[in-house]
This record gives C-alpha cells, sequence and structure tokens, in this order.
C-alpha cells in the first residue's frame, strides 16, 4: 500500500521540474542536489501538495527534508 503511494507522490513531485528527466527522480533522491531545485519549483511543490494531499507544508519543512521519501514522510505524518 505504502510503496503505491510513495511512487504516485515521486511522480507527482517529478511533474513539478521541467527540465528533468522523470526517472532521475526516485524516492531517495536528494531533490535540493537536482539542477532544476529553486524556490519557484519549491513552490510548485507546495502547491502540488495542497491540492493532490490537502495538506499544507512550508519552505521550512522542505529545507528539513534531504530526499523525496522524507518529504512524503513529512506530508503523511500531518
Amino acid at each position: 500500500m505504502e510503496n503505491k503511494e510513495l511512487e504516485k507522490f515521486v511522480s507527482g513531485f517529478a511533474e513539478q521540474f521541467d527540465d528533468t528527466e522523470q526517472s532521475e527522480i526516485t524516492s531517495a533522491t536528494n531533490f535540493k542536489e537536482l539542477d532544476e531545485w529553486s524556490s519557484l519549483v519549491g513552490m510548485s511543490v507546495i502547491a502540488f501538495i495542497k491540492t493532490a494531499y490537502d495538506k499544507t507544508v512550508t519552505g521550512k519543512e522542505i529545507r528539513a527534508c534531504e530526499t523525496v521519501e522524507d518529504l512524503f514522510n513529512l506530508v503523511f505524518s500531518k
């Protein structure tokens, strides 16, 4: 169950990037090391989480995460 949710989350997260191949982004990806990571992409991720999961995360919470899975765990702990 959780694996499917994680895969869905990773896919939705990856869709927020215009120039990064979705296949490059996995649950273990340190998203802040991606060339395309920026505050604008961060805002898109916040909007994606709000729209897809009806959860609110802050920039500070995102900065505390290292990997996409960390972010997933944050969202599902709310």
